[in-house]
């Protein structure tokens, strides 16, 4: 094969490559190949709106468990999470929802005042358990109340993960925490920027 042959071989062999479909991007989230598709649900938002699937389509968003009276991991997520979003709003519009599983506790007003102390632009939601626990098992993250009926100062167990809704208003990703002894379980704010950039980059072209 003459030297100006095997050159246009190679070259049809690069176009080829290049049209191919891309890989996913590597990250360290876990990250669905197909996006699981959020079912139906009904909560409130904490201005005493009505929010469902509608409000979930059209953006990025990231869905975090918590509750108002959590001592640690809530409030230092949240404060990640208004970091990430700040850093990423020149490329990337992303909404937050805060996801109060404490609803006998969290009221509208309560949570209004909670999710403003980090930014006013992050919504607040919850329900009675019987709408908001299929909505959490269907985020893939999951909560556990441990109230006995006779005390107010009873604590909630719930998922330290980070869920990613694209645009359709299906699961895209979830970002784990990190555990280590002694520590409380948190995302890693600088991987999970990079991840955010990659994962909403790959999907949005």
């Amino acid at each position: 094969m003459s030297q100006f042959k095997l050159l246009i071989v190679t070259s049809l062999i690069f176009m080829v490559l290049g049209c191919g479909p891309k890989s996913p991007p590597q990250t360290n989230a876990l990250l669905y190949q197909e996006a699981k598709i959020v079912k139906p649900f009904v909560l409130q938002d904490q201005n005493g709106q009505q929010v469902t699937n509608q409000n979930l389509k059209g953006n990025w968003t990231l869905l975090f468990l918590g509750y108002t009276s959590c001592p640690d991991i809530c409030p230092m997520t949240l404060a990640k999470l208004t970091q990430i979003t700040k850093e990423l709003s020149p490329n990337f519009a992303i909404n937050v929802w805060f996801v109060s599983v404490d609803p006998k506790r969290d009221n509208a007003e309560k949570r209004k005042l909670y999710i403003d102390y980090f930014n006013p632009d992050f919504t607040a939601v919850s329900a009675e358990h019987k709408h908001l626990f299929p909505f959490v098992r269907n985020l893939g993250l999951v909560y556990a109340i441990h109230d006995d009926g006779e005390s107010e100062n009873y604590t909630v167990d719930h998922s330290a993960s980070v869920t990613l809704v694209d645009p359709n208003g299906a699961v895209r990703a979830i970002f784990k925490p990190e555990f280590a002894k002694g520590k409380v379980p948190l995302i890693n704010q600088r991987e999970m920027t990079q991840d955010l950039t990659s994962i909403i980059g790959y999907y949005s072209n």
